[in-house]
């Protein structure tokens, strides 16, 4: 079942999206679907990348290990290119 939902747009928001419908061959409607759906995503994979990034943070407080980025940079680069690389060495902050 799809509920429906109403949304109030500026007038020159609705023309623009009323003058791609026109060119896109498409209806309003879905260009509005399209966007909310763009838009849900983006918003739940920054909220992914906020709690893995906190997460890794505890585990650095918690270890106190790190890793020089020049170091991760360059094992990165290297299995890019298809080189086996062992990973780098963490040290202590």
């Amino acid at each position: 079942m799809v509920a429906t939902t109403t949304i109030r747009l500026p007038p020159k928001l609705r023309s623009r999206v009323q003058t791609l419908a026109r060119q896109s061959g498409r209806s309003a409607h879905s260009l509005i679907v399209e966007a909310v759906e763009r838009h849900a995503a983006y918003e739940e994979q920054m909220r992914r990348l906020v709690k893995d990034a906190m997460a890794a943070d505890e585990e650095i407080e918690r270890t106190g290990e790190v890793y020089r980025a020049e170091d991760v940079h360059a094992w990165m680069t290297r299995l890019a290119n298809g080189v086996a690389a062992p990973r780098p060495k963490a040290w202590q902050r």
